[in-house]
């Protein structure tokens, strides 16, 4: 089994993030692309103490970033997770 640190890789601070936390108690999160669902809610639940109830995942793809030359190269492909929390629990971000 692998660790909760090694699941979460870090919290998303972007606006978006920020909107849903506030108005759908909903966080943003950066995780390990082998990571499934169970993995990521059992994490959030060991390094926040709070209770999740929901987990959606998504991928993100590299976005293509020019180099000197006329060449392209790609940024790394990662995973978003949005986790979903009971409405009394909330994860202190400051």
């Amino acid at each position: 089994m692998k660790s909760s640190a090694d699941v979460i890789k870090k919290i998303l601070l972007t606006e978006k993030g920020t909107r849903l936390s506030e108005e759908q108690n909903q966080y943003l999160f950066r995780v390990a692309k082998e990571a499934n669902k169970v993995e990521i809610k059992k994490a959030v639940e060991a390094l926040f103490s709070v209770r999740v109830m929901a987990v959606n995942t998504m991928r993100r793809k590299g976005k293509k970033k020019r180099q000197r030359t006329a060449q392209y190269g790609t940024t790394a492909s990662w995973k978003r997770a949005v986790v979903t929390l009971h409405k009394e629990d909330s994860i202190n971000l400051i």
